[in-house]
């Protein structure tokens, strides 16, 4: 199974941090967040990793290379500026990613979750994992209703930013900029999508305060 990496996002949220580095690249625990990612994938399994680039992509590419110091190899998928979200994101590098199952993590994520988990996820079509609703999102995005994901439930939770995705999710999509959630909501209301819960560490590192709480744990 091959995996993608998120990480072509401005991080607006994050300036001035981001003015001069990509969100990827800032530290936590001493080295940048992707390679935590990078480093997990790979003691899970991974060797085939595409990370998408956008806003100061270079250095991102220059302080990764083609993965071989981590024992995996990394094709970049190369964005305009301003990047195309994760949606267009995700599509247009489906040529890298094959004709199988494969695993996209959000980069900004700080997460105990086991990637190896992913590796043995049985994807037709999505599979999402779901934490419980921190601060910043009350309300939640989904449900789960044994192993499927509804739109609505008794006990919403939110998406974690990790998940497996089946190429055929994409085959009505359009090259562009778009989110995924809309692709993934009607999919979830065709019943097609699968999930579980992460009911341990998760944060989502994109606004100072979240990434100071990352890097005080």
């Amino acid at each position: 199974m091959r995996a993608m990496i998120l990480a072509a996002g401005r991080g607006e949220r994050l300036r001035p941090l981001t003015d001069t580095t990509p969100k990827p690249l800032l530290e936590i625990g001493g080295k940048p967040m992707i390679e935590h990612h990078i480093e997990s994938l790979a003691n899970a399994g991974f060797r085939e990793l595409v990370i998408n680039v956008s806003h100061l992509g270079q250095q991102i590419e220059d302080t990764l290379g083609g993965g071989g110091r981590f024992g995996v190899n990394i094709a970049y998928s190369r964005e305009p500026e301003g990047a195309l979200e994760t949606g267009g994101g995700i599509f247009q590098a489906l040529d890298l990613l094959g004709d199988a199952p494969f695993a996209v993590i959000n980069g900004d994520v700080v997460t105990d979750y086991p990637f190896s988990r992913l590796r043995a996820v049985k994807c037709d079509w999505a599979h999402l994992v779901l934490v419980a609703n921190p601060e910043h999102n009350p309300a939640g995005d989904f449900s789960l209703q044994g192993a499927r994901v509804t739109n609505q439930g008794p006990a919403m939770g939110t998406f974690s930013g990790i998940s497996v995705y089946h190429p055929r999710l994409f085959a009505s999509c359009e090259p562009g900029r778009f989110s995924v959630v809309p692709t993934l909501r009607e999919a979830v209301d065709n019943h097609l999508v699968t999930g579980e819960w992460h009911r341990g560490y998760w944060n989502d590192a994109g606004t100072p305060a979240r990434l100071e709480s990352a890097r005080a744990r």
